[in-house]
Formats: structure tokens, C-alpha cells, sequence
């Protein structure tokens, strides 16, 4: 710009000189003011240019651009998750959650009794024992439920149908669950030690029962409660039982070792002047109907239960017992009998790397470290157990009924399982007596079950 304003300048002054100038050479004198009125000119341009450099500063070139760096990407989350737990389960973004579940045990099963004990109700025998089918799963809010139903044998049977409500640790159940009432029962018979549980639990008519219960679980105590009626199959406009149930579990770990010391306790009011109930259990196989010790029906006007249970599991071992006093109040004259039942029980797992289960105060899945799936020969657990019931008191004859078990438990991975018992039963005051008529005798059972649950 400065440069244009100097030839700007310059170029008016040489239009500015005398015509003469340029029509003639110049003389000396000429040239001489002619350098002189240059050199003024020049003075001017340069304080001219000085001025306009100071009232109109340098532009600073523009900074280059900075890219504006891309947002991150982010992978949005599926709005439903499919995972798989021996069967799909289904989860939702917003809290739902499907799960459908079920189990199919196959036994055969037998028992040789002297002449006369089980007649044609004896010998081998195969049965479903048991064939579950349901769901299960979460609702938004804290709610979950389960609806499932034993289909065995061409009939149907309603086992867990609830649903609970609980965001901590406590929590609220409505429907059909177990009264909670002891360790060998309120463990799923997928995870029991022996294919029957002890005979105390079928004696005494443990069952799941329809009602309102709620259950708090810390870290060492869990406490359970409820209150309920029958049985689903038993409810009619008739039946008006109704029972009040609770159960304590003590449930430290110190170190690796597991405890479990519980108590329960359980009131039954049947409701009906004419009730009636029958204490009996099979010879451990559940195969046959026969019942070696049965008390026959008893006049009832209520029934108490007391249950105290004990476990430990230390690494592969576990030892377990229980002892429960079932009193009955006659609704005659007659006296009140109470009858006995327990069991003691140990167990070890074989196989390197494996224990046995356990979960919220009951035995839980026996995991293999190594399944067949990945090499190895699963999980192999011997257990032993000492059963007894006794039937007999208060003038009431139903029988004493020992029994011995030694079984073996392979899980070739973690949704099947093969089991197999035998057991040396003595029975004393037997309900039904050999062809010889004798009441005391002895017999031997044996079972295989094949597993599979999801």
C-alpha cells in the first residue's frame, strides 16, 4: 500500500512541472530544483506512510483451525439380553426378566422284605419321581415369582407357585412355598445327599402349603416366618387348616468352614372337630406304596412341631443333623403321643477342587471344577447317613423304623446328576408283620436316579 501511495505521489508531481520542462532540456538551474522538489516529496511520503503505520495496526495471520475432535462412539446397550443358565433367560432393560425351569428324575428302585412284608407292591420298580415344568423370573419394582407344577405319572401337582416382594434384605412371599421346616427339606431334592429324605420329613406330612410368609437374611442370620393353610390340592370350601410356622438359621463362616445352627417351630390348628391324621413312611425307596410303619388315623385337634438342625462344611466334608418332636393333641380322651424323628449324616467329595453347596440356610448345587466338557470326570461326592423315626408312644403302636445309607453322587457337569443308595433298614413293631407274623425284621433297598434339571 505504501509502495502504490509513493508512485501515486510521485506520478502528480511530474504532471505538475512546467510544460517547458519536458519540451526542452533542462538547465542546471532546472534540474537542481527539480531534485530539491523530489527530495521535499519524498520527506512527505515518508510522514505520511509513518502516520497511516501508526494509526492502522498489523493484522496478527488467523490461527489455523483446530479440528473439533468426533464424539465418542458408544455402543447402545440391547434393549434385551438372552444368557443361558441350563435353559434362556431373558432380561430386559427395564427390569424383566423369564426364565422357564425344570427337572426330570427317572429311578428304578427296589426292596427285598422278608415273604409277606410288600407282596406284589415289592421287588423293582421304575418311576418318574419327579417331572417339573414352570418359570420364573423378575418384575420391575422388586418382584419376582415362580409358577411350576409336577407333571409325573400322568397327573398333576402344583408345587412353588408365589410371589415375593423385597429390595433388601427382607423380603415378602404370597402363595405356595414350603413352611420352612428344617435343613434336609428345605433343600431341593436336586442337591439332597440321598435320592429320599429322611423318613421324619414324609411321616410327619411336611409339604408345601399356600399362605403368607415374609423371610430377613443377613450376612450370619437368616429368619424365616408364616403363616398358612393347606396344600393347594386339599384347599376346599371345607378345609379351614390353618398353621403357623418359623424357622432360626445361625449361618457364620469362619475361615472356609461353613456352620449351620437352626431351630424351627410349628402350630397346626386343623379347624375341624372331626380331623383326622395318619403318621407313616415308606421304606425309604419311594417306588412302593407300602408303608412298614403307620400309626392308622388318629383323632387330631391340633399338632406342634419342634426342629433342631446342625451342618458344617469344611472343603470337601460336610456333616449334618436333625432332630424333630412332632406332639399331637388328641381331640378324645386319649393321651397325647409325641413322636421322634432324625438322622446324622457325613459326606466327603472325591473329586480335587469340588465342595458341596450351600445357600440361604439349605445345601446347595454340587458344582464339578472339572466336567466332562471340559476334559475332566465332574464331581464324584460318598455320602453316609444313620435315619430313624419312631412312631411308638402314648399307647399309639406305629413302629421304629433304622435305617443306614451309604450312597454315591457323580455330576458329570452341573445339570446332571446320578445318584445311587442302598440302605439296611430294622424295623420293630412294624405296622405289617412277615408271613410268620413276626413285627421285627429287617430289609434292604436300593435306588439309581438319573437327573436333569434346568
Amino acid at each position: 500500500m505504501r509502495h502504490a501511495l509513493t508512485a501515486a505521489l510521485l506520478a502528480t508531481s511530474m504532471f505538475s512541472l512546467p510544460t517547458a520542462a519536458h519540451a526542452q532540456a533542462m538547465t542546471a538551474e532546472e534540474a537542481a530544483q527539480l531534485r530539491a522538489e523530489l527530495a521535499e516529496l519524498k520527506a512527505k511520503v515518508q510522514t505520511l506512510e509513518t502516520r497511516l503505520d501508526t494509526a492502522t495496526p498489523q493484522l496478527a495471520p488467523a490461527p489455523a483451525p483446530v479440528p473439533t475432535p468426533a464424539p465418542p462412539s458408544v455402543t447402545a446397550k440391547p434393549a434385551t439380553e438372552i444368557s443361558w443358565k441350563g435353559a434362556p433367560e431373558i432380561k430386559t432393560a427395564d427390569g424383566w426378566s423369564f426364565k422357564p425351569r425344570g427337572r426330570v428324575q427317572l429311578d428304578v428302585a427296589g426292596i427285598d422284605a422278608p415273604a409277606g412284608v410288600t407282596g406284589i407292591r415289592g421287588g423293582t420298580a421304575t418311576e418318574f419321581r419327579r417331572i417339573y415344568l414352570g418359570v420364573d423370573g423378575k418384575i420391575p419394582g422388586g418382584f419376582s415369582y415362580r409358577i411350576e407344577a409336577d407333571v409325573a405319572n400322568s397327573e398333576v401337582e402344583l408345587t412353588d407357585i408365589y410371589l415375593t416382594y423385597g429390595t433388601g434384605p427382607l423380603s415378602v412371599t404370597a402363595g405356595q412355598i414350603k413352611p420352612f421346616w428344617g435343613l434336609d427339606d428345605m433343600t431341593s431334592d436336586l442337591f439332597t445327599s440321598f435320592m429320599e429324605r429322611a423318613a421324619f420329613v414324609q411321616a410327619f406330612g411336611f409339604e408345601r402349603r399356600v399362605g403368607l410368609s415374609a423371610q430377613y437374611k443377613g450376612k450370619t442370620v437368616l429368619l424365616q416366618g408364616g403363616v398358612f393353610g393347606d396344600n393347594a390340592r386339599d384347599l376346599t370350601d371345607s378345609n379351614h387348616s390353618l398353621s403357623v410356622d418359623g424357622r432360626v438359621v445361625f449361618m457364620p463362616k469362619l475361615g472356609n468352614t461353613q456352620l449351620h445352627l437352626a431351630a424351627s417351630g410349628h402350630y397346626r390348628d386343623p379347624n375341624d372337630p372331626a380331623a383326622t391324621n395318619r403318621y407313616r413312611a415308606r421304606p425309604f425307596v419311594h417306588t412302593t406304596d407300602v408303608r412298614l410303619v403307620d400309626t392308622g388315623l388318629l383323632d387330631i385337634s391340633s399338632e406342634r412341631g419342634l426342629g433342631l438342625e446342625g451342618a458344617v462344611l469344611a472343603g470337601p466334608f460336610h456333616a449334618a443333623g436333625e432332630a424333630y418332636w412332632q406332639s399331637v393333641k388328641r381331640s378324645t380322651a386319649a393321651a397325647d403321643p409325641t413322636f421322634f424323628g432324625g438322622y446324622a449324616e457325613v459326606g466327603m467329595v472325591l473329586t480335587p477342587g469340588d465342595a458341596r453347596g450351600y445357600k440361604d440356610g439349605a445345601f446347595d448345587r454340587l458344582k464339578p471344577s472339572k466336567p466332562i466338557t471340559a476334559g475332566g470326570i465332574g464331581a464324584i461326592e460318598v455320602n453316609a447317613r444313620y435315619d430313624y423315626l419312631d412312631l411308638n408312644d402314648a399307647g399309639v403302636r406305629g413302629g421304629q423304623q433304622k435305617t443306614a445309607l451309604i450312597g454315591l453322587v457323580w455330576a458329570p457337569i452341573d445339570y446332571i446328576r446320578i445318584t445311587a443308595n442302598y440302605g439296611k433298614l430294622w424295623l420293630d413293631d412294624a405296622r405289617v408283620a412277615a408271613a410268620n407274623g413276626d413285627r421285627s425284621y429287617t430289609a434292604d433297598t436300593f435306588g439309581l436316579r438319573t437327573q436333569i434339571d434346568f
